[in-house]
């Protein structure tokens, strides 16, 4: 069943079908007629239309129509109704002429059939019609009233009355049947057959080679016809509703022009010839025990104020994601959107890449190229809810309220403006369950971070006091069947595809996000930590350095510990840059002036933090780690989309790539790729949970142990000790493998080569058994190594 609800884009929308035609199919329960419009057709709601009856529309609201590709002039129709093209390759066997059709059809039934059961095949037809007049003669019964009005002898009378008429018959290959009668009414139907003959019959395959053997190949397809529509035509859907007539862009285009300019938005028939189709080169790469995201926003990418292209993206940033230390990125923004400056959240088309940045095929070229560096991609998901567009997105899609949304408040989020999904809607389900193994299927993603759980779950969108309690989570504002959705999602994606990570972002920490769905759990591999990022901004923003709690700190880092190896952290993400936001670096320092009285000593706190605060949020916290793009290197600015407050400038949606050079900004890079590498070549985020035991609020000191890495950090901003004592388990040398105070880090360089290796004390401390003497300098922090044993 999971395969059949995620499967659905193979149906659903336009597609291609052997027999050369188009097949489209769409859902629009409140529609009372359905065809589909374009450049193609000259706009025509009436040239290619849905059927009338069954075979146009069912009783679910499915549409159906067939469009035919047109015969050239002066060709001859295919010998058979039903001949199959392959449009892939240029030639197939149905090309080669060996055989006539008979010959073939001849061949298959001499394989298939048994002797003898040639005559009754040919008779399949023939028998029934004979029946028929023999009951009820040449002028029988033409009405169902009429023939009910006839009496007919029973079963059994009937199959005695056929085999007494047949007892003269040749000899034949036809199974022994005959009727079991026991003297019970219910008897009457059983048959008796001989179970040798049901075993070779059900060993049987049906002849599909010699049914191959009649499809012919793409360029013989080329020479008799012109397709229905053409790579590249401009379409919609046109509906005809009890609010009169509309037209649409179909739910499940897979590449869609949203209604930019004043223009109205139309889907683009992607269906690139063979030669020019992009061809996958690399694998997925092997499911990684650690990750280390990469946040990007393929429109901002760029250096200059415009929007970037997927091209530019895949030449530009992802060898720098490589060179960064990063082993996966994260793609916000990609799914199409009407409304570029809602950074892709209210998304319009969930099956359509983002025509804004390129083609279907060009969004596959940076995928495998990603692959090829060994990068994981990931995208950010919304189904949690949806833009409230009518005519681009599925707001109102067939003209009636209840199509893809709750009707009434419970169909409009509460704050957002935006449209919430029936999640116990069958087929809205498969719309949504299938749109997740279609990115997977399509375009290789290798797995998904959940937009925004909290919209979804609560039908007050998450917008109410959570204290923790288990009553938070288990009363009447859960939305049963958005939890019910992502339980299937989880097991779907997971049963599909076993290497696939899914990854919760919810605001209001469910306690069984990661838990498995056989245990009751929703079955997410992590969770974000979204506690993180905004005690650092608080921090940042609204309390002396002096005053910060290094109990606070890691009580945020390491949210619920029970599930911390669960967890996704960061520092800073999107969120806090992005359309009135700020970069800590903004706020640290900002833009870089070296003529302005104190800001040698502005600029040293500020870089200080900087990767104080990512080493600290990257070391403690779970297998898993994320940066958005620019912030690894102190990106000053702030980042604001065009919109109509700014006068639709470009100004901020960009990336300073250039500030590489400036020795500031060279060096917090260079930090943060050997803080990077720190995970890379020592295995620390997949070495399970950290053990803290060393938090002095006084003092502000914090140190903790994970694997064979002491971690120690002095976050007091005058302070400096010069033998500050922190315990250890192992006695004998450490040695100091990274410190954020060296010069080639922007540092001070303070401690000095000779105090790079230290020996323990034998003396406990902090509950061990030895302890080191350190050197911390003030708004320093370094990793010892174990490396020889006392």
């Amino acid at each position: 069943m999971l395969k059949d609800i995620a499967y659905g884009f193979e149906l659903m929308g336009l597609h291609r079908h052997p027999e050369h035609r188009m097949d489209f199919m769409e859902w629009a329960p409140g529609a009372r007629y359905c065809s589909l419009i374009g450049d193609f057709n000259g706009w025509s709601p009436t040239e290619n239309s849905a059927r009338e009856g069954h075979f146009g529309h069912d009783d679910y609201g499915y549409w159906f129509i067939i469009l035919e590709d047109k015969l050239k002039d002066g060709v001859q129709p295919d010998q058979l109704y039903f001949q199959q093209y392959n449009y892939v390759d240029d030639y197939d066997k149905g090309d080669s002429g060996d055989a006539s059709i008979e010959e073939i059809f001849k061949k298959a039934n001499d394989d298939y059939w048994e002797p003898g059961e040639d005559t009754f095949v040919n008779r399949r037809f023939e028998v029934p019609a004979k029946l028929y007049e023999q009951l009820f003669g040449p002028n029988g019964p033409q009405t169902q009233e009429e023939l009910e009005e006839i009496p007919i002898p029973d079963a059994e009378t009937r199959y005695n009355e056929w085999k007494q008429l047949h007892k003269n018959d040749p000899p034949s290959n036809l199974p022994p049947c005959t009727v079991i009668d026991e003297g019970k009414e219910y008897d009457i139907y059983n048959i008796k057959s001989d179970p040798v003959w049901l075993e070779k019959i059900r060993a049987k395959k049906p002849p599909l080679p010699y049914w191959f053997e009649t499809r012919k190949g793409r360029q013989a397809w080329l020479k008799k016809y012109t397709p229905a529509i053409p790579h590249g035509s401009k379409y919609r859907v046109y509906f005809n509703t009890p609010s009169g007539p509309l037209e649409r862009v179909p739910a499940w285009a897979t590449y869609v022009q949203p209604d930019t300019n004043g223009n109205e938005a139309f889907a683009i028939h992607w269906e690139p010839p063979p030669e020019h189709a992009y061809k996958w080169k690399n694998k997925h790469p092997k499911a990684l025990k650690s990750l280390r995201i990469y946040e990007c926003h393929v429109g901002i990418s760029g250096s200059e104020p415009k929007i970037s292209s997927f091209t530019d993206f895949t030449e530009k940033v992802l060898p720098h994601v490589k060179g960064a230390g990063y082993n996966a990125i994260q793609l916000i923004g990609v799914v199409e959107h009407k409304d570029y400056f809602t950074v892709g959240y209210r998304v319009t088309n969930l099956y359509a890449v983002s025509s804004r940045y390129g083609t279907p095929d060009d969004f596959k070229r940076l995928v495998d190229e990603a692959h090829g560096l060994g990068l994981l991609v990931f995208l950010d998901i919304v189904h949690s809810y949806s833009a409230a567009d009518e005519m681009v997105g599925l707001s109102l899609f067939d003209g009636s309220n209840d199509c893809y949304f709750h009707t009434g408040k419970k169909g409009h989020h509460k704050y957002w403006g935006t449209r919430m999904f029936k999640y116990g809607d069958q087929e809205v389900l498969q719309y949504l369950l299938s749109n997740l193994n279609w990115w997977v299927e399509e375009y290789h993603i290798d797995g998904f971070q959940f937009h925004s759980l909290s919209s979804m779950m609560y039908t007050h969108n998450g917008f109410a006091s959570f204290t923790g309690n288990l009553e938070d989570y288990c009363n009447q504002h859960v939305d049963k069947d958005a939890f019910l959705y992502l339980i299937l999602a989880n097991e779907l994606l997971h049963t599909l595809h076993p290497d696939i990570i899914t990854i919760a972002e919810d605001a209001t920490f469910y306690p069984g996000l990661c838990e498995p769905t056989s245990q009751g759990g929703l079955g997410f591999d992590y969770y974000v930590n979204l506690s993180a990022p905004e005690m650092w901004s608080s921090f940042l923003k609204n309390i002396p350095d002096h005053e910060w709690s290094m109990s606070k700190i890691v009580s945020a880092l390491m949210g619920n510990r029970q599930y911390a190896d669960k967890m996704l952290i960061y520092a800073e993400n999107h969120n806090q840059c992005i359309s009135g936001g700020q970069s800590f670096a903004e706020i640290l320092f900002g833009e870089i002036n070296e003529h302005t009285p104190g800001s040698t000593e502005s600029l040293l706190r500020g870089c200080s933090l900087h990767k104080m605060i990512r080493m600290i949020t990257f070391t403690i916290g779970g297998r898993a780690y994320l940066n958005f793009m620019g912030n690894e290197f102190g990106h000053p600015k702030r980042v604001e989309f065009p919109m109509p407050s700014n006068n639709f400038s470009y100004s901020l949606a960009h990336r300073s790539w250039y500030l590489l050079s400036n020795e500031v900004h060279h060096n917090l890079f260079s930090f943060d790729k050997d803080l990077m590498n720190l995970d890379e070549n020592n295995r620390l985020l997949s070495r399970g949970l950290p053990h803290i035991h060393h938090v002095n609020d006084t003092n502000m000191v914090i140190s903790y142990i994970r694997g064979p890495l002491l971690f120690v950090f002095n976050f007091h901003p005058t302070e400096a000790y010069e033998r500050y004592s922190v315990g250890v388990e192992e006695a004998g040398e450490y040695q100091i493998i990274l410190n954020t105070d060296e010069k080639k880090y922007g540092g001070q360089g303070l401690v000095d080569a000779q105090q790079h290796i230290q020996r323990t004390i034998s003396r406990k401390a902090d509950g061990l058994q030895n302890c080191l003497e350190l050197p911390l300098p003030s708004r320093t922090a370094q990793v010892e190594s174990y490396t020889l044993a006392g």
